[in-house]
């Protein structure tokens, strides 16, 4: 009976640190992709945390230019499983700002696109459609903020250097 058990143990814990893996992957990818696409076109990145409305405007250069490069090193920590536990945070913690973000646009009956992959900024679309947009981005990011969660819970995962350098 033990040997079962130390089997049913083993395999549980292959598959926590591959769900861990891809919760890695998902949530570092992600911000990976939106860092990249926000640095290539920072006065666009500007204008759109300027279109949010939360923070005063020549503060919002500094948020413009500040984030997609903290997207890009956690997302680059999380691929990789490195400081996985702090790097889910990280990225958890991201999520949880980007969700309050759109949370009080969405009060405020602000039509934008969230700007979250590349160029945000007014938009023309119905309220319905901004309602829609907004809930979607929102499950989205609760979402990737699960991940981020999952990683700080459990941030022995597969295939990564931290796991490497442990070992």
């Amino acid at each position: 009976m033990a040997v079962m058990d130390t089997q049913l143990s083993s395999r549980s814990a292959t598959v926590r640190d591959w769900v861990g893996f891809v919760a890695r992957i998902i949530l570092g990818g992600t911000l990976l992709v939106a860092g990249i696409t926000k640095a290539t076109d920072i006065d666009a990145t500007i204008w759109s945390v300027r279109t949010y409305q939360i923070v005063p405007w020549d503060f919002a250069a500094v948020i413009g230019w500040a984030m997609p490069i903290l997207e890009i090193i956690v997302g680059f920590l999380l691929v990789f499983g490195i400081a996985t536990r702090w790097s889910g945070l990280l990225g958890a913690l991201a999520m949880i700002v980007f969700i309050i973000g759109i949370s009080s646009v969405w009060v405020r009956h602000i039509s934008l696109d969230c700007g979250c992959f590349g160029t945000g900024g007014a938009v023309k679309d119905t309220w319905a459609d901004v309602q829609r947009s907004y809930a979607l981005d929102i499950l989205r990011d609760l979402g990737l903020a699960l991940c981020g969660v999952w990683l700080v819970v459990r941030p022995r995962t597969a295939l990564s250097v931290d796991r490497w350098i442990t070992s």
